[in-house]
């Protein structure tokens, strides 16, 4: 509702929706609590953090293609008091081998059980390879909390973070400590897609979707996630292969970006993204990191609302949110003339992403 508000619509106005599908709700059910009138589009996409740049995508598809005028997008969770993704699954709950039409439980029998600690083994891979440090690590959680820190909106909000504390830190996965983890959250994140012509007459300047992909790279693995463990290489994810899509169909590229809302579930998953979409070398993430440059000032402001490490974990929504503020003017750690944002959805086995930009 407050979405719909935001634009100035009413909500029959309202013809399309699209939910992940990790989602509880259905379409059909918040279109009769909302009072839309009529839906000519619905669709859903997933899995998870995979979603919500391609959730935009399939609204962007369903205007260009006549399915409908106007698409609601979102994403609700209770991530805390509900599903905590963090945990492993029970005895029973944990589905019998070959039984649980996820490939990934192929994996649990020797003891691959969570996100956490798959990336955990990502994160010790690109240790070995480049030889990056827990102060880089590091580097990445205090950047994102200091966003959080001016973000009323936040989960840590009122909660400074320092390097010592961070280094101080539980060890939850090696290398990967407690504040390398992404946050349990109860939250919503909602926008609305309409058409450019459209847009110039509803409430709020509007933000240009330029450009929107999805992409899982040659190859891609089954299951969940934990088949991006028998890729070639686990340094980098299939970001690598969606930023090229992504580049070419915006007539863009990294030196474009002015902002950018990295995906980051675990530090290590906003790194390998700095590698994957161009804006440093593969294995200079790290250094990249613990030079500033994701601070305010620095080359590549990033998750400037404190992303999922510092403000709340939506799956990713919240991070387009924050990109179409950063375009409109109005974020709490708002970059200077920013007319060009990244926004990513990454984990395996494919991840999605978008470019906005100011509307012409």
């Amino acid at each position: 509702m407050a979405a719909i508000e935001d634009a100035g619509l009413d909500p029959a106005e309202i013809d399309g929706i699209v939910r992940c599908d990790h989602d509880l709700v259905q379409h059909n059910a918040l279109a009769e609590t909302l009072g839309v009138r009529n839906l000519t589009y619905w669709g859903s996409t997933g899995p998870g953090g995979v979603a919500p740049c391609a959730m935009v995508g399939q609204a962007v598809a369903a205007i260009l293609s006549g399915l409908a005028t106007t698409v609601l997008v979102f994403r609700s969770l209770n991530g805390r008091s509900g599903r905590r993704f963090g945990l492993a699954p029970t005895a029973a709950s944990q589905p019998s081998v070959g039984g649980g039409m996820t490939y990934d439980e192929f994996f649990m029998p020797y003891g691959l059980l969570t996100a956490g600690q798959m990336f955990s083994l990502i994160a010790q891979r690109h240790v070995h390879e480049y030889g990056t440090t827990p102060e880089q690590f590091g580097s990445i959680a205090l950047a994102f909390r200091e966003m959080a820190n001016r973000n009323p909106r936040a989960q840590m909000y009122d909660r400074t973070l320092t390097m010592e504390q961070y280094l101080e830190s539980r060890m939850i996965a090696s290398p990967l400590r407690l504040y390398d983890f992404c946050l349990e959250t109860d939250g919503a994140a909602a926008l609305v897609v309409t058409s450019s012509d459209r847009a110039k007459d509803l409430r709020q300047a509007p933000v240009s979707i330029r450009a929107v992909c999805q992409s899982s790279g040659p190859n891609v693995q089954p299951g969940m996630q934990f088949g991006v463990m028998t890729r070639p290489s686990i340094t980098h994810l299939p970001s690598n292969e969606c930023a090229e899509v992504l580049y070419r169909t915006a007539g863009m590229g990294p030196a474009d970006i002015d902002v950018a809302q990295l995906y980051d579930c675990f530090s290590i998953t906003a790194l390998l993204q700095l590698e994957d979409y161009g804006f440093c070398k593969p294995g200079e993430g790290g250094p990249f990191a613990e030079a500033g440059e994701l601070a305010l000032g620095g080359a590549l402001p990033s998750n400037t609302s404190g992303g999922h490490m510092s403000e709340g974990y939506i799956h990713g929504m919240n991070h387009v949110l924050e990109g179409v503020r950063q375009i409109r003017g109005t974020s709490t750690s708002q970059v200077d003339d920013a007319e060009v944002s990244l926004v990513t959805s990454a984990p395996p086995p494919g991840p999605s992403a978008l470019i906005l930009t100011k509307a012409v």
